[in-house]
């Protein structure tokens, strides 16, 4: 006869299979955790992929329509009433390509939407003179008090020596920091780079824009305010005046009032009647209302003398050659913003200088 094992033995068989089980359930579900991570990542790397061809694909895109807007003859100017700028297109679009261009273009599962700005618009900042940093600071409304050192430090950020201008800053002030720096001694290629120079704060650099940007941890702050509603606002930022790249010129037909401003001679009252001169349609000739076809049509606006003309003549154009793009991709409920700087040297060549993302 056998004997009945006893119930410890029993509750020790069950007490093992509960925790087999349990150990069962634990490594089931880590597996399928696991499997949902490696989908998820390898998805995401497929959507990485496709956003960036999709942003790509929009730098190209704008390619061609800056190719074709060299194509109309019709419209010897850069205007902001043309297709590129984000306008309906000047008098020969109707009998181009570009009549049939989409603000938003879909790709596969994808999409993106385009924003051209020509560069030509604002002042080359690695141009300008002592002259012009110091009518900008003046229309920005920056203390007299302060214009000097301001201005001898952007000369001295940008020239191949290392002596100071007057007020300016060198070596030895950018070394006395924390953490110390350099200063560039060579032209500004993005025009954060401001931020790094003495005495340009975010409110400076971005103007009554300011508050919209998280202040660079880079910037010093020994020479702003101590208390952020203390903090001046200005009516213009020096991102609104100035750009690192472009031809040297500025087109008459896409400056604002402010930029115009830094020409010699001209006033608000000259530089609002200027603007208001290239409002209205195309009238084919340039002569009435319309875009500038020629700095030479500047002449119909009263407002401009010889001598302003003069000045713009030599400082303006009625083109744009360096053009900034930004495209905004979508995929697979995924977003991302590319950026590109491109060259228009002619209708054959549209070139890609930098290309990025955020």
């Amino acid at each position: 006869m056998r004997t009945p094992a006893p119930s410890s033995r029993r509750g020790i068989a069950m007490i093992i299979v509960m925790i087999s089980i349990a150990v069962l359930t634990v490594l089931a579900a880590g597996f399928a955790y696991s499997m949902r991570v490696e989908t998820k990542l390898a998805r995401n790397a497929n959507n990485e992929s496709e956003l960036e061809w999709l942003g790509r694909s929009g730098v190209e895109y704008a390619r061609w329509i800056l190719a074709e807007q060299l194509k109309i003859g019709a419209e010897p100017y850069d205007g902001l009433n043309q297709v590129w700028a984000g306008g309906e297109g000047g008098i020969g679009t109707t009998n181009s390509p570009l009549v049939d261009v989409q603000r938003e273009v879909k790709l596969g599962r994808g999409s993106f939407t385009w924003k051209i700005t020509d560069l030509e618009r604002k002042v080359n900042i690695n141009t300008a003179g002592e002259a012009t940093l110091q009518k900008a600071f003046i229309l920005m409304g920056v203390d007299a008090g302060e214009i000097t050192p301001l201005v001898g430090s952007i000369l001295d950020w940008i020239d191949p020596d290392n002596q100071p201008h007057i007020q300016g800053a060198e070596d030895d002030y950018y070394q006395s920091l924390d953490p110390p720096y350099f200063a560039k001694n060579g032209p500004i290629d993005d025009l954060s780079e401001m931020l790094l120079i003495k005495g340009i704060t975010p409110e400076l650099y971005w103007g009554v824009s300011a508050t919209n940007h998280p202040p660079a941890h880079f910037q010093p702050r020994a020479d702003a305010l101590a208390t952020p509603g203390a903090m001046p606002t200005f009516s213009a930022g020096l991102a609104d005046l100035f750009t690192p790249i472009s031809d040297g010129k500025i087109n008459i037909n896409t400056a604002s009032a402010e930029v115009l401003q830094l020409i010699p001679g001209v006033d608000e009252i000259i530089a609002q009647a200027i603007v208001a001169g290239r409002s209205g349609a195309d009238d084919g000739i340039g002569m009435l209302s319309g875009p500038y076809r020629s700095i030479a049509q500047v002449r119909r606006v009263p407002e401009v003398s010889l001598e302003v003309e003069r000045m713009i003549s030599m400082m303006c154009d009625v083109r744009s050659r360096t053009f900034q793009v930004e495209i905004d991709a979508k995929a697979g409920g995924y977003s991302r913003k590319f950026n590109a700087i491109l060259v228009r040297n002619n209708i054959n060549d549209v070139q890609v200088l930098t290309f990025d993302w955020e």
